[in-house]
């Protein structure tokens, strides 16, 4: 008996545990709204999911990195809306073509990343507060571009706005289509490369990594720039969904990518857990989001409160099933 307690507790500690816990729990999310709603298990419904929150998978990617090596980037959030606040001022006042506004939004937004990222490492300061100085920095700029709204009208932004890429008798957006591609590819560099390993070892403990000789400066400012570059996609992303740019887009949005990647298994204080938790992490989210909106008498602030009980949730049992634990 005690073996079995023994084997049980030790397959919990492992990384894939929660991970695991959280996939079924979007099955059971799924299930319920199947059996209480009917078209709720449509393949549409399904690939709604991705549709709608191709922004806060990107995002949470990028987050997933920064946590995992033991950081924090509240700034994601407003990096995406000025974003689309650029994009929409440089595509409808300054007459830049797409070609090149999306390749100069999204290095800016690697290099506020890595700006942040240097200023951790070199300063020695708390991720925290670098970040929120970076969210309050970034919000404010919006308002600097413009204090309205900016409607986007180019060809190629609608045309991919409205686009449809079939899926085995469904349809995605070609802004789902590109977050699973850099899901996919962080999933591949994160397991498979000596940054994704330095990320892990960092986050497990950076003093182990700088005696092992790898390189925490560096991996630090690259992780925070990923994470910049991720949230500026997202802005792109979200700038094809909405058509727009505003300095009011994405409030929150840094909490929802936290919660997604925290609800997706991996550990707040790094090192443990896996960048696909990401996906279920945002899923979970999304399926919350839909079954309020197929029951149509709930109020919108349901998502929250949901979403933080199960943050709650998670974070204590993340705490209790940590092999760096002390609690017995």
């Amino acid at each position: 008996m005690s073996a079995a307690i023994a084997n049980l507790r030790g397959a919990a500690a492992a990384p894939w545990f929660t991970s695991a816990v959280t996939v079924v729990l979007l099955a059971v999310l799924l299930g319920a709204g199947g059996a209480a709603y009917d078209g709720f298990l449509s393949w549409q419904v399904l690939l709604n999911l991705l549709i709608d929150n191709a922004h806060l998978l990107v995002i949470a990617v990028g987050m997933s990195f920064v946590i995992l090596a033991g950081g924090i980037d509240l700034s994601v959030g407003s990096v995406l809306a000025l974003t689309t606040m650029v994009a929409a001022w440089l595509l409808a006042v300054a007459g830049w073509p797409p070609v090149a506004v999306i390749p100069a939004v999204l290095l800016g937004g690697a290099l506020f990343g890595a700006a942040m990222g240097a200023m951790i490492h070199f300063f020695q300061l708390q991720p925290f507060i670098v970040t929120l100085a970076g969210m309050f920095l970034a919000r404010g700029l919006c308002y600097l571009v413009s204090i309205e709204s900016i409607a986007i009208d180019d060809p190629l932004f609608v045309a991919t706005s409205q686009a449809q890429l079939p899926v085995f008798g469904g349809f995605i957006s070609p802004a789902a289509a590109i977050a699973l591609l850099v899901l996919a590819a962080a999933m591949w560099a994160s397991r498979r490369t000596a940054f994704g390993r330095a990320v892990y070892a960092i986050g497990g403990n950076e003093q182990s990594a700088l005696m092992m000789g790898l390189s925490v400066g560096r991996t630090k400012i690259l992780v925070y720039a990923f994470s910049g570059f991720c949230a500026a996609l997202g802005g792109v992303l979200f700038a094809f969904y909405m058509l727009s740019g505003y300095g009011q887009h994405a409030q929150g949005t840094e909490l929802d990518a936290i919660a997604a990647v925290v609800i997706g298994g991996t550990l707040l204080t790094g090192g443990y857990g896996y960048v696909a938790g990401a996906l279920s992490g945002v899923l979970v989210l999304g399926t919350i989001q839909t079954l309020i909106a197929f029951d149509g008498t709930l109020s919108s602030w349901w998502t929250k409160i949901v979403i933080g009980g199960l943050l709650f949730v998670f974070c204590v049992v993340q705490r209790l099933l940590s092999p760096r634990s002390e609690i017995s």
